[in-house]
């Protein structure tokens, strides 16, 4: 951590340690806006992360070795121990940890649950100085510290210190004026394969890939901005992809208004706590 001058009471910020669980895209704005914030930030996933927006996840790194976002890089490393050599290289280490044993490693300042799992699945108060849960399946003073609003409307990015985020709607944001138009889901169980790939664009009624043989078409036209990774193993009502109405292909490889709102509630939650 750098020394500089600050006003009594307060500390620097910059360099403390943030282990965020999860490589999506929520979990990626925050990491990407943490970084640029030079705070040493670690991701931990699973084995076979599901990200249906891999253009702007850092959790295809587990599939491809390394995973670049508006020119930052997470790197897959192998063991906890390389963690440090990362953040020398200038590199966001993301480890495939679902244990989250990296937390015993690293001794992080900040640990923030960013699985989208919509319940809790193991973090705890305790987990660091500062414990932060991103929407529904957290309770603000009991196990984590705060909790991070992600529903879209007024209070997306609101940071809760009491209580818990709004349920979950069920409904697509609107863009360009369609909302479940834009995503597909899977009809049954299976084995989802498909020949486009993420920026493709796309008409109306276009079949744009399978559940076994059943074909998915879109509803609407645009530009494919969502897409799950071919040969994945379904289940059904599963969402498989979406639709960018609007068609621009950029949006498809850059962080969502959505993710940067939220990334802006976990930087305040930590600037408040660290320099109260």
């Amino acid at each position: 951590m750098k020394s500089i001058e600050k006003p009594e009471g307060r500390v620097s910020v910059d360099g403390l340690k943030v282990l965020i669980r999860g490589g999506g895209e929520l979990a990626s704005g925050v990491a990407h806006r943490l970084s640029q914030c030079h705070f040493r930030v670690c991701l931990t996933e699973t084995p076979h992360p599901q990200a249906v927006r891999r253009g702007i996840a850092f959790c295809e790194a587990v599939y491809e070795g390394e995973k670049e976002i508006e020119g930052v890089v997470a790197k897959l490393v192998s063991s906890s121990d390389r963690i440090y050599e990362m953040w020398r290289e200038g590199s966001l280490p993301l480890l495939v940890d679902p244990e989250n044993k990296a937390r015993e490693t690293i001794n992080p300042d900040v640990l923030v649950d960013a699985i989208i799992a919509k319940k809790n699945l193991g973090t705890r108060l305790t987990d660091a100085p500062l414990v932060i849960g991103l929407g529904i399946g957290f309770i603000a003073g009991k196990d984590v510290h705060a909790v991070i609003e992600t529903n879209r409307g007024h209070n997306l990015g609101r940071v809760l210190r009491h209580g818990k985020a709004e349920a979950d709607t069920g409904i697509p944001g609107e863009i360009a004026g369609f909302s479940v138009e834009r995503v597909w889901h899977a009809p049954a169980g299976g084995r989802f394969s498909t020949p486009k790939r993420i920026g493709d664009h796309v008409a109306a009624n276009e079949v744009v890939a399978f559940v076994d043989d059943q074909p998915i078409k879109t509803l609407i036209g645009g530009v494919i901005r969502g897409l799950l990774r071919d040969e994945t193993e379904v289940y059904k009502g599963m969402k498989l992809g979406d639709i960018d109405p609007r068609g621009i292909g950029e949006y498809c490889y850059t962080i969502s208004d959505k993710s940067r709102t939220i990334a802006g509630g976990v930087l305040e939650t930590i600037l408040s706590h660290f320099n109260q």
